[in-house]
């Protein structure tokens, strides 16, 4: 039993709560978390915390906006209560894979409900598909002037974006002498070579205007380019400087989608390796896997592969995701390639994160076409927005393992393919070793 210590739970993942505390030997602190009808957080900490070391514990599952509304409401009753220290507890971080860089088309994507689908209704092929010897590098290829006329047409697309004089529809790109007065003197009919006409403001172009400040035809002249930036908003700091304002202490959470979040908090982060669970349940669960093989569904998460790979002494191989037009005016098309070697082999797809799930279920369709006699996905965190657990069904998978960092009843009752692995120990013993001063780096190491 460890003393001087309080377990907070949120509503995210109650059960896990229950698991780390019965760990801990703590019973769960008594609160009352409930929304008003408006929709606003209630919450009233009906044990005290004064001179304790609190533990918040909350996933961003769900609904993740509320939930990390009331995370940032407990932390502040906490500091509040004279609390000693307070360390929130996130086994999943939310907003962990918005950094500071600006998400576009090729992130993740939109929200949409979800829709009722077959089996056929979900191909799980690259578009364009998959290059391989003898045949067509892509579908989009395979006719015209094949891939000199697309290498062409790339250039000089590239040099008219570079002079910008890339415009969609066919539309004359604004002259750099265009400005409000010249605009202003088209549309009354004079022409550019008028007295009237001249130039005598300031020479700005059409994206330095207030759009309220165009007439009706300046407006239709000027569109953004293709790839035109976007202000996006930088969820990354914003939700690291909510949690230290909130009055957080300490963050503790595992397998972070984008390491570089750490550095964007003031205060201490452990981030926690989901990779142990995952080596025991190769080594344990999956026979001969000595002779199977370690795959990357994607170049970002080869970090991750290849060292569980070099423990476990197996071989790796990396599943290239590239995005490229097929034409000119289309949007890039996401192509897998496989580099390495899985024919007869079992392939074990390793990443930290599932979502839509729809880079595992097309890199799993790529393997066993290239002959992988069975498919196993290993996932830190199984989130299965929308469609997810129809198209994992629907899929080549064989098996998909996951921890509950987030819950997984109703997944589990849904897809009978996917496994579940316990992380509430793991936590218990990182929140032991802070308590007591211990060492984190150690509990890494065992692993």
């Amino acid at each position: 039993m460890v003393r001087n210590i309080v377990v907070l739970g949120g509503n995210s993942h109650p059960a896990l709560v229950e698991i780390i505390s019965n760990t801990l030997g703590v019973p769960p602190c008594n609160r009352i978390l409930s929304k008003f009808s408006v929709g606003e957080s209630r919450l009233e900490i009906q044990d005290s915390v004064r001179g304790k070391d609190v533990y918040i514990i909350q996933s961003g599952s769900g609904k993740v906006n509320d939930n990390f509304i009331d995370l940032c409401i407990m932390i502040s009753a906490c500091k509040t209560g004279s609390a000693k220290r307070v360390t929130a507890v996130l086994p999943l971080f939310p907003y962990s894979r918005q950094p500071d860089l600006p998400y576009n088309k090729i992130g993740a994507p939109l929200s949409k409900a979800p829709t009722e689908v077959n089996r056929g209704d979900f191909t799980f092929e690259s578009r364009p598909s998959t290059p391989g010897p003898g045949q067509p590098q892509s579908a989009g290829l395979s006719n015209g002037s094949g891939m000199e006329g697309l290498q062409r047409k790339l250039v000089k697309t590239s040099l008219e974006q570079q002079n910008g004089n890339s415009y969609t529809n066919g539309i004359t790109p604004p002259r750099r002498s265009d400005t409000i007065d010249s605009t202003s003197s088209l549309t009354n009919g004079r022409g550019r070579g008028s007295s009237s006409g001249s130039q005598t403001g300031p020479a700005f172009t059409t994206h330095d205007m207030d759009p309220s400040m165009l007439t009706k035809e300046a407006k239709s002249v000027f569109q953004a380019k293709p790839g035109y930036k976007q202000w996006v908003a930088q969820a990354g700091t914003l939700v690291a400087d909510l949690l230290t304002c909130a009055g957080a202490d300490h963050i503790i959470t595992m397998d972070l989608h984008d390491a570089q979040y750490q550095g964007f908090f003031d205060i201490p982060v452990d981030n926690l390796y989901g990779k142990g669970l995952l080596k025991h349940y190769i080594r344990t669960k999956i026979p001969d896997y000595k002779d199977a093989v370690i795959v990357s569904p994607d170049a970002g998460g080869a970090k991750r592969a290849t060292a569980i790979a070099d423990d476990l002494n197996m071989e790796f191989a990396l599943i290239h995701k590239e995005r490229r037009p097929t034409r000119i005016t289309d949007r890039q098309n996401a192509t897998m390639m496989l580099v390495g070697d899985v024919a007869k082999r079992v392939c074990i797809l390793v990443d930290d994160l599932a979502d839509t799930s729809n880079t595992i279920t097309r890199a799993a369709k790529l393997l066993k076409k290239e002959g992988a006699t069975q498919v196993y996905a290993l996932l830190t965190h199984g989130v299965f927005s929308g469609d997810a657990i129809v198209r994992i069904n629907a899929s080549a998978l064989d098996k998909v393992v996951v921890t509950n960092s987030v819950p997984q009843d109703d997944h589990s009752r849904l897809c009978p393919k996917l496994e579940v692995l316990e992380v509430g120990g793991l936590f218990a013993e990182a929140i032991r070793r802070v308590h007591h001063g211990e060492s984190i780096s150690t509990l890494f190491l065992a692993q």
